[in-house]
């Protein structure tokens, strides 16, 4: 019998903190007509100073795990996305599985920015195609806010923090039709946070910088490319496609995507303007929204998408 993963719930959470374009207004020379004419965004959340990733991704994960309808002891595989890990060892997935109450099941973070939570179900799926894992947590979380350079107003408006999860389960009926996965170091110059900790100190300048313009034509082209490769190793055609859901880093990529792709606007799951760029977590974000909003039906085509530092990007086609 041939096994396939399937998504059986969907979770999220954002922090109570809501700092609008109005709100920046007061901290940097920027303005709210600015900001959204430009990339779509009108508020982002803001984690409290207590509330690290793993806390954002234990949120998420409950809700995702009562939408499936198991308990937490059900799941034998955890992966977490994330750029903002709550330390640099443990890992966040570690710190998220003893919150939840796990024991003895692997548990790992994946690092690749923006596309974290894309190449995190990707990777699910092949494990549980295996036959070792019947249940995954997949979750993508991220405290953007604490990388930010809040005086930089081109990047301090774009980001924001909050928590996406999904419970995969295997089954004998296709849920992810087909994957694709890529990655170019040489572009690590366009988007980074070059800092770290050496001997105890800061190391370089841990906050994140970015080349606009460059980001934008990239993540246009690699959108779009890596959609249409995902959907001929599925042998589905563009129109065959129910909804997107790319990664929210831009309202401008998200229609240049869509437009390449053929796809409606009515088509596309947008919630940039309330959620800004969450970096792992807008994919998983988004898709528990129109989940729970009733966009996303059983027996559509769901293709999920990101890009990110690094530069990495990937899409996952869900079939739901």
């Amino acid at each position: 019998m041939t096994l396939y993963s399937r998504i059986i719930g969907t979770g999220s959470y954002l922090p109570e903190k809501v700092l609008t374009n109005r709100d920046l207004e007061k901290l940097v020379d920027t303005s709210d007509e600015w900001i959204y004419s430009r990339t779509g965004i009108r508020q982002r959340h803001v984690a409290a100073d207590h509330e690290n990733a793993s806390d954002l991704a234990l949120n998420a994960s409950r809700r995702a795990l009562d939408a499936a309808g198991l308990t937490p002891q059900d799941i034998d595989l955890i992966i977490v996305a994330t750029t903002t890990a709550d330390m640099i060892f443990p890992s966040t997935a570690c710190l998220l599985q003893a919150k939840l109450g796990i024991r003895n099941c692997p548990a790992f973070d994946m690092q690749a920015v923006c596309s974290g939570f894309v190449y995190a179900l990707a990777t699910a799926d092949q494990l549980m195609k295996s036959g070792q894992y019947r249940n995954a947590l997949v979750v993508g979380a991220e405290v953007y806010s604490r990388i930010l350079d809040w005086t930089d107003r081109s990047t301090c408006v774009l980001f924001g923090d909050g928590a996406g999860a999904v419970v995969l389960t295997t089954s004998d009926h296709p849920g992810i039709l087909a994957s694709r996965l890529h990655a170019d170091g040489s572009y690590a110059h366009i988007l980074s946070v070059p800092g770290g900790v050496s001997r105890g100190e800061i190391s370089g300048r841990p906050l994140l910088q970015m080349e606009g313009n460059a980001v934008y034509k990239f993540a246009v082209k690699v959108l779009s490319e890596v959609a249409e490769e995902t959907l001929r190793a599925a042998g589905l055609a563009k129109s065959d496609v129910d909804w997107l859901i790319p990664h929210q880093a831009n309202v401008r990529i998200i229609q240049s995507t869509a437009k390449k792709l053929g796809l409606g606007m009515d088509r596309v799951v947008v919630t940039v303007q309330r959620h800004a760029n969450t970096s792992a977590a807008s994919v998983p974000l988004a898709l528990d929204e129109a989940v729970r909003d009733g966009r996303v039906r059983a027996g559509q085509n769901v293709l999920l998408e990101g890009v990110g530092g690094g530069f990495t990007w990937g899409a996952v086609l869900v079939r739901w």
